[in-house]
């Protein structure tokens, strides 16, 4: 599984103190086939990492972005990314 796409960095709000930093990505369960948490590896903005993508019970799924990726990238919430992702076992 390869896929690629582009989309903004999404924050909670500001009565959300320490929320987390996430990707959302639509119709995610169609592209894995489940709607369970998934293991990924990838690159963002061509920095490399590895995380879960977290399900939200719609067909969609979240990709929590840790802080040390947004400072490599150097971008944060509002921000568009480019995501590459390999589904890993």
């Amino acid at each position: 599984m390869d896929v690629r796409f582009d989309a903004a960095l999404t924050q909670g709000g500001a009565d959300a103190p320490g929320s987390w930093t996430v990707v959302v990505m639509t119709d995610s369960a169609k592209v894995f086939g489940t709607r369970q948490p998934v293991k990924v590896s990838g690159t963002m903005d061509g920095h490399p990492f590895e995380a879960t993508l977290l399900p939200l019970g719609d067909g969609t799924h979240i990709l929590p972005v840790k802080a040390a990726v947004r400072k490599a990238i150097g971008k944060g919430a509002g921000d568009d990314v480019t995501v590459h992702l390999q589904q890993r076992r």
